[in-house]
């Protein structure tokens, strides 16, 4: 399991703060596929990094007795500066695999990236759908029970995807998914249980349907205000005058 205790996250931004999370409490439970749901801006791949320990909450704590992978999606967890090749070596390093283990490591990732010359250049020079291949092929070298995953199988030529979705069918027979993805039917497919992030708030679902009808309800609500706040807006015509106060206002 995964428990977010009293975990608040924000940024700064101009005029103040933003928060991602507020005093949040909750329970991931095992055993269950988990799609993060949110509108844009919500913290779906903030909460992904908080849980791996990639980044920091402001206060709170995360509590994990589960072996969980890094980020992995478009464009997380590599040193830029280095190379491919060196970025996968030091994940083995820092995984405490042996010299042969390492060379099997490179050749397998090297191969299944297929990203050419770029294995030696710094990944900083990288498209996003690079590093995900990259990225890819180094989390199937490695067993891990829970995968924090972030639109990881949206990248590449037909064959890539191809290859990437029948290596993510097998990743799911045994491990656990902490899944973000704009793909409803992606989701559906993949996952069991919904986690739902809006207004600095997270709530779990059990049943995934029951996550997606929240998510469905707050976007139709958050789009029927919109559509009121602009019917009252004051409407000029092209020969109407504004005053001194107006402008003033």
């Amino acid at each position: 399991m995964i428990e977010l205790r009293n975990i608040t996250k924000s940024y700064s931004v101009r005029g103040g703060r933003h928060f991602v999370l507020k005093n949040v409490s909750l329970t991931l439970p095992r055993g269950t596929n988990i799609a993060v749901l949110g509108p844009n801006g919500a913290g779906k791949s903030t909460i992904l990094k908080l849980i791996s320990g990639v980044e920091s909450a402001d206060s709170g704590e995360i509590i994990s007795d589960m072996n969980l992978s890094w980020p992995l999606g478009l464009s997380q967890g590599f040193q830029g500066s280095l190379t491919g090749r060196q970025n996968a070596e030091f994940v083995c390093d820092i995984n405490g695999l042996r010299r042969e283990q390492v060379r099997q490591v490179i050749t397998f990732v090297q191969d299944f990236a297929e990203i050419g010359k770029y294995f030696e250049m710094p990944v900083k020079t990288y498209s996003s759908g690079m590093k995900a291949r990259l990225t890819f092929g180094m989390s199937m070298c490695f067993q891990f029970e829970a995968y924090l995953i972030d639109e990881l199988t949206a990248v590449g030529d037909r064959g890539f995807k191809k290859k990437a979705q029948a290596a993510f069918d097998k990743l799911k027979k045994d491990s656990q998914l902490i899944y973000v993805s704009h793909s409803m039917e992606t989701l559906k497919q993949s996952c069991d249980s919904a986690l739902f992030l809006h207004d600095a708030t997270a709530e779990f679902y059990p049943d995934i349907d029951d996550g997606i009808n929240a998510y469905i309800e707050y976007i139709n609500a958050k789009r029927a205000a919109k559509r009121m706040r602009k019917r009252r807006l004051p409407k000029y015509s092209e020969t109407t005058t504004l005053s001194a106060t107006d402008t003033a206002s």
